[in-house]
């Protein structure tokens, strides 16, 4: 059995070898995994949001600038309140944010709370657990609503709540 090594010896043509190295770099599987990690941000992206899951009412409001995370007060369809992820019944919601409060930095400006209402609940227990917050003395309180986009935005601030005024008896 004859076998031609390619070599410069008898029946060789010059060359070193059959084949030549590739100068060219292969592309698929960087593709490949970039695709990958993109499905898989994709779905995870949805998932970094405030534990709770709320249904939203949808509003065209823009969103506000934040410079520091707002504290997060959330209703959920069955009037439970959350502070962040934690429940807390509503005896205990002020005390709660008033020590959060206590441990901000002197000077520094109040920090925004947002409360969250599931589309479903009976506005009063939103307006309950607003009026309980705004009677403490927070004055950064403010509703979320979820933009058609599908990211939430924050209503204009909420003046505390005056009593409303009585109508004048009729004199006859």
């Amino acid at each position: 059995m004859a076998m031609s090594t390619g070599g410069n010896g008898p029946g060789g043509n010059g060359r070193r070898g059959r084949y030549r190295a590739m100068a060219e770099i292969n592309v698929t599987p960087l593709v490949d995994v970039m695709l990958v990690l993109l499905i898989i941000f994709m779905v995870a992206a949805p998932l970094m949001t405030v534990g709770v899951p709320i249904d939203l009412p949808k509003t065209n409001a823009s969103a506000l600038n934040q410079e520091t995370e707002p504290l997060t007060i959330s209703v959920n369809a069955e009037g439970r309140i959350f502070l962040q992820e934690t429940e807390v019944p509503l005896e205990g919601l002020v005390p709660q944010l008033q020590a959060i409060m206590r441990e901000q930095k002197p000077g520094e400006q109040q920090r925004r709370i947002f409360v969250r209402g599931d589309r479903g609940i009976n506005y009063g227990r939103v307006m309950e657990v607003m009026g309980t917050v705004s009677s403490a003395g927070f004055t950064r309180v403010a509703l979320l609503a979820e933009q058609p986009s599908g990211r939430p935005a924050a209503a204009q601030p909420v003046a505390p709540a005056q009593p409303a005024q009585q109508p004048a008896p009729a004199r006859r």
